[in-house]
């Protein structure tokens, strides 16, 4: 880190985010901010364009970045799981080690199955590219839809980082194209999205343009 970087660090007090308003990454962050009740200094983007200040500290200029006094992250997952031990209550990880191992491995499967499409709809130039993707979204959402009648959240009986994950996801199907329209097949996901979208958590996490996605 610069002498600079270290000077922005050290003059903030307390916990900052660097956030990207529309950004599922970013939102994922806010949701176990907001889950965890922790009081964050946020800086917002609305167009996306990192501000100034975000290239001194973080060396790939991205959002979200997290700044805890010395401490700089720069990646949504390692934020997600330093929140969760920095502030351990409610807890949004398994206390044992299999449980654990099997949550962040979830969560490597959303980033890898569904992340990667949401961000091939967002920024892909091709037509093709951008309505394969969401053939696949959503074609994979439903096929998990029945393991929500089992556990009122993803593979569990609490909420977890794992729900922090696909949350911000099903919040922006619409804006992604992707249409879940009521079913027999698809009825236990919508309960799902239903539960994760009444939570208190989730409704503060909300900037006012992912609010209006579904407006």
């Amino acid at each position: 880190m610069t002498d600079d970087a270290s000077a922005i660090v050290s003059k903030r007090s307390s916990m900052t985010l660097f956030s990207d308003n529309t950004s599922h990454y970013s939102h994922r962050v806010r949701i176990v901010l907001a889950e965890k009740g922790v009081t964050v200094d946020l800086i917002e983007s609305e167009s996306g364009a990192a501000p100034a200040e975000l290239a001194d500290v973080n060396p790939y200029n991205s959002m979200p970045t997290l700044l805890d006094r010395e401490l700089v992250l720069y990646e949504s997952k390692v934020m997600m799981e330093y929140l969760d031990e920095r502030f351990p209550h409610p807890p949004l990880l398994p206390v044992y080690p299999v449980a654990r191992a099997e949550s962040r491995l979830l969560m490597y499967r959303i980033e890898r199955d569904w992340c990667s499409l949401v961000d091939a709809i967002q920024s892909s130039r091709s037509d093709n590219v951008v309505a394969k993707s969401a053939k696949e979204l959503r074609e994979g959402l439903l096929a998990i839809a029945p393991i929500f009648v089992e556990k009122p959240f993803f593979m569990s009986d609490e909420f977890t980082l794992v729900d922090c994950c696909i949350a911000p996801i099903l919040w922006r199907l619409p804006d992604l194209g992707v249409d879940i329209r009521p079913s027999k097949q698809s009825k236990p996901l919508m309960a799902y999205m239903d539960r994760l979208f009444q939570r208190e958590s989730f409704v503060e996490s909300l900037s006012v343009q992912e609010q209006e996605m579904r407006n």
